[in-house]
């Protein structure tokens, strides 16, 4: 494996020579028509917003929104207890398919319809707006297909900082497929992850060992103990001239690299018997599976696909992703009590996600299909898959039945929607207050 050195230690041997500039400080834009300066934007009108229904608790620690999220998101700007406050934002907003997408009961849910310079710049501008609701340590994960992804990659850069770039996920999103086109199966999408500084919140994700696992990483049982343990160099790439570059033991790191850990620290370590000694004298550090958290999870996600069997439950709502693929993304990168936005919620899985997990949330969607899906959702909760294909939902409007009760992990919210946009779930909102009368 090769290794490298940093620029300050390079030699310049071949004639070669640095550049002037360093290629990270170069500016990269995405140029198109129709591009809005920033701070125009940043000036965008705020929505007058209604109350629509609230608990009687008077609680708006979640939010639900009715109507385009561009001025909503405005509005909250406005709002000192959420600007910079927002921990986390995932957004799966339209991937420019030019298609208009239908939920189970056959009802338009959304239509997607915007490409090019136009998807580009819908985007962008909701992109500066929610880096200014992001606190300093928040994140944000963007999902999309492969139509806009790299662009939008550009767009990240540029909006949020190439530095603060953290991962291009490629998820599993389905099985595999019998294309009869020469192409190959289209089974993945991506989720760029990126972050508002370089000190955010991350508590890593782990994926349990299997037992197949186990035996081809952790080859070894130590006697005394009979801990199942693997073995690790003790040394690390590049040079120091410090403690860790300084023989150990009457050895000197290999050529190149430097020991991990001061000598006296290693000595520690082989006084608790963390060290194994190969037969010519070589040390490696004993790493014990009972210490492990698990198999840290990498950026490629092959564990949660989409719906694919009558079994899972679901909303039904067209591009519904699993609730496993929030867990770990809200996991991650917020903890209890913070604050979750997802101004494209669609059928809300984010919401009850968040919930679920102890976080507040903002959900926005200029979709009725939506909202009715979400409301729905947090009173009777997921259905099988298979109900759908047995029993087609109706046409008919969507009618939330009686009695209900709250699931327990949804709580309190408040929904809202802007002006002269409300006439359009009026109905729905009846329904929904019926429910608590």
């Amino acid at each position: 494996m090769a290794t490298g050195d940093t620029k300050t230690k390079w030699n310049g041997e071949n004639g070669h020579t640095l550049p002037d500039s360093s290629p990270s400080k170069i500016k990269v834009e995405l140029r198109y028509e129709g591009k809005t300066p920033a701070e125009e934007i940043l000036a965008t009108k705020s929505a007058k917003i209604r109350t629509l229904w609230q608990p009687s608790s008077d609680g708006d620690d979640n939010r639900l929104y009715y109507g385009d999220n561009l001025p909503v998101l405005a509005s909250l700007l406005q709002n000192p207890d959420i600007k910079g406050r927002v921990r986390l934002v995932y957004i799966d907003p339209p991937f420019a398919t030019n298609s208009v997408f239908k939920s189970r009961s056959q009802k338009d849910a959304y239509t997607d319809l915007l490409s090019g310079g136009e998807f580009i710049e819908f985007l962008r501008q909701r992109l500066i707006l929610l880096r200014e609701l992001l606190a300093e340590d928040g994140s944000i994960y963007l999902h999309l297909d492969s139509n806009m992804a790299f662009h939008i990659k550009v767009v990240m850069d540029e909006v949020f900082g190439g530095s603060n770039f953290r991962n291009f996920i490629t998820r599993r999103k389905s099985n595999p497929k019998n294309y009869t086109r020469k192409t190959y199966g289209n089974v993945s999408d991506y989720i760029l992850f990126y972050t508002k500084s370089d000190d955010y919140v991350w508590n890593r994700a782990y994926e349990p060992w299997t037992p197949e696992k186990v035996e081809k990483e952790y080859q070894y049982i130590e006697k005394e103990t009979g801990r199942r343990y693997k073995k690790v160099p003790v040394h690390a790439p590049g040079t120091r001239n410090g403690e860790t570059g300084k023989p150990w033991r009457g050895k000197e790191p290999p050529p190149g690299k430097h020991w991990q850990y001061p000598p006296s620290v290693l000595d520690e370590m082989d006084e608790r018997g963390e060290i194994y000694w190969s037969p010519n004298g070589n040390p490696r550090r004993k790493i014990y599976l009972d210490q492990s958290q698990g198999v840290a999870v990498q950026d490629i996600w092959l564990d949660v696909r989409d719906a694919h069997n009558q079994n899972i439950k679901i909303t039904g709502y067209p591009t519904e992703k699993p609730p496993e693929l929030l867990k770990r993304i809200v996991e991650a990168s917020s903890n209890p009590g913070d604050l979750v936005l997802d101004c494209f919620s669609g059928s809300g899985t984010t919401l009850a996600v968040a919930s679920e997990l102890g976080r507040n949330w903002i959900g926005i969607d200029n979709s009725r299909e939506a909202i009715e899906t979400t409301l729905k959702r947090f009173l009777v909760g997921l259905e099988p898959m298979g109900n759908y294909v047995e029993k087609p939902m109706s046409d008919k409007p969507t009618t939330l039945p009686l009695p209900i009760v709250i699931e327990p992990e949804i709580g309190d919210f408040t929904l809202f929607a802007v002006e002269n946009s409300h006439s359009d779930i009026q109905q729905t909102v009846q329904e929904w207050q019926s429910n608590f009368v």
